[in-house]
């Protein structure tokens, strides 16, 4: 079962085990909402200079606010539309320095600086995206990119 470690300060170690708490914790639960809900909490106890992470499901042709960690955000989010629509039509992880500078950035708190959308895409259909907001302005590199990818691709085994 789950077990709370300190974490070690190198950022890709500390990412793997990351992964193995998030496998022990959805392993053998099949039910979406308590996994996304375990997942969120799990990145945000993890990450730190966050001031919001979460899911977005995919329903009826738009992104619905799923299970989240932080202030209360938008509920929907259409195709193509700022950072998370962008994601879910490029079918690719989009890292923003500053959200400020991306066209058509949906500003549900004016705090954030910048942000990471990664699509979670099983079996080609699309599922949502994982939303990781911060207060900071360049907080997300290639290191978080390369593995909340392979955090979503953990996590949507079990979904």
């Amino acid at each position: 079962m789950f077990q709370t470690s300190l974490y070690s300060g190198d950022k890709v170690k500390d990412y793997e085990l990351l992964i193995k708490q998030l496998t022990a914790l959805v392993d053998g639960e099949t039910d979406t909402i308590a996994n996304l809900s375990n997942a969120s909490a799990l990145l945000n106890q993890f990450l730190d200079q966050t001031n919001w992470v979460g899911f977005y499901l995919w329903k009826d042709d738009e992104l619905v606010l799923g299970p989240f960690q932080g202030l209360p955000a938008c509920i929907r989010i259409a195709y193509g539309k700022g950072v998370c629509g962008t994601a879910v039509k490029e079918r690719k992880t989009q890292r923003i320095e500053d959200v400020n500078q991306f066209p058509g950035h949906i500003a549900c708190d004016s705090a954030s600086k910048s942000e990471i959308v990664v699509p979670i895409i099983k079996n080609g259909e699309i599922l949502g995206v994982l939303d990781i907001d911060s207060p900071v302005l360049n907080r997300f590199d290639e290191t978080d990119q390369i593995y909340l990818e392979k955090f979503v691709e953990e996590l949507k085994k079990h979904l």
